[in-house]
């Protein structure tokens, strides 16, 4: 295996930074992060592309960083995709064995069966994600190549996104001289770096708190069963904080950084903080109780739809691990105790585990989804080809690879 096979790379291009995260496969199987590049993000919102060229500076500037600190020539990479316009449905498909066998062209069938749904005209298939198989009412089942039996079930996860959206992301790829290997709905590739396998058989729910989206995904007996997009993400809280301090996007920002909480009783009503004014006036001294005051009824409000979305996906009850939250907002003071409070039960920071390498740079949740790509990409290397935008139907190609996936993990 040459040294450009065994880099992996990661893009995630999110609505408030791009990170881009090369790592390196040894023989022995581990990932060891080489290099990392960051750039705040422009030509984003809601995590969709909405102004290619300024996108595209981006991502170049971000993947040159990585580049340099890596001593590679990043030419592929693993990218993430998210946005208000993901939807995520539940499907059920039935075929009969045709040897009394199941083999491997028995599960491509039952999963073209899955697949075979009613979706709408600008929306394509991103993912089919295996729940579980059932051979003869024996449920239940994760491998079932070379088990007997003469009718085969799948009930699998299917993850539809806007045709648009996921071309421009490819364009933006292309016009940075990138192949785009594969694209990875983002909370998919979160759970690939913080979520536990005990965390995901008991069953427990994941929300990715990017900039401009918060990404929710439910876990149980392994598989994922439920996925969802909140449209609130870290933006809404800093433009929150723009009116209410009245004070620049840019400064805001950084005050939520330094000095945010989400929970007003955890702030001291003796902290004083001083707030940049615009237009050349003075700074202001103010009680830092006034921003957590403004940011809680916002987070308030985005667990609350979450909350909501859980009861409506009838998992609320099983999720026995609890919450992981992770995602660069995921790191606001408080939010793990509020979070507690709204979903009453067990709630943990989720850190990306399981590379070596620069691991500490890139333990932060922030840094979730980039490290997540890498992992994805690890698993399914094999059978990743380059997706360029004029290939006549990308996502053909997606699913052409997503069938081998099925006979490799079943």
């Amino acid at each position: 295996m040459s040294k450009h096979d065994q880099v992996l790379v990661g893009l995630d291009i999110g609505t408030s930074k791009i990170a881009c995260i090369v790592a390196e496969a040894g023989p022995d199987g581990k990932v060891d992060v080489i290099g990392i590049g960051t750039h705040p993000s422009r030509g984003l919102r809601k995590g969709v592309v909405v102004n290619i060229e300024s996108t595209v500076e981006s991502i170049r500037l971000a993947v040159e960083e990585a580049e340099l600190m890596a001593g590679v020539d990043i030419q592929s990479v693993f990218t993430g995709i998210a946005g208000s316009h993901i939807r995520g449905y539940n499907s059920h498909g039935v075929v009969a064995t045709k040897n009394n066998e199941v083999g491997r062209e028995d599960v491509d069938r039952v999963i073209d069966a899955a697949r075979a749904m009613n979706i709408p005209a600008d929306q394509k298939i991103l993912h089919i994600l295996p729940q579980e198989y059932i051979i003869d009412n024996q449920d239940g089942i994760r491998e079932p190549i070379g088990m007997s039996g003469v009718r085969l079930e799948a009930k699998v996860h299917v993850v539809t996104g806007a045709v648009s959206s996921a071309q421009n992301i490819i364009k933006c790829c292309n016009r940075c001289d990138l192949d785009v290997s594969d694209m990875v709905l983002e909370q998919v590739a979160s759970a690939e770096a913080v979520l536990m396998q005990d965390e995901k058989d008991m069953g427990v729910v994941l929300i990715d708190i990017g900039g401009g989206t918060t990404d929710v995904a439910i876990f149980l007996n392994g598989s994922i069963r439920h996925t969802h997009v909140i449209p609130i993400g870290g933006d809404h809280l800093t433009n929150d904080l723009v009116i209410g301090l009245r004070t620049s996007a840019r400064e805001a920002d950084q005050l939520k950084r330094k000095y945010g909480a989400c929970m007003t009783s955890l702030v001291s009503p003796e902290d004083q903080i001083e707030i940049p004014s615009v237009g050349g006036r003075s700074p202001r001294p103010m009680p830092r109780q006034v921003m957590a005051q403004i940011l809680e009824p916002r987070v308030e409000e985005m667990f609350e739809m979450i909350r909501d979305e859980l009861q409506r996906s009838g998992y609320q009850e099983l999720v026995a691990a609890g919450m992981v939250l992770t995602g660069g907002s995921s790191l606001l003071e408080g939010m793990v105790e509020l979070a507690e409070d709204v979903f009453d039960m067990p709630v943990r920071l989720g850190r990306p585990v399981g590379v070596g390498g620069l691991a500490d740079v890139v333990s932060s949740p922030m840094y979730a989804t980039g490290v997540g790509l890498i992992l994805y990409g690890h698993r399914y290397r094999q059978s990743a080809q380059p997706i360029k935008s004029t290939e006549h139907n990308i996502f053909a190609r997606v699913w052409t690879r997503m069938r081998s996936w099925f006979g490799d993990t079943s």
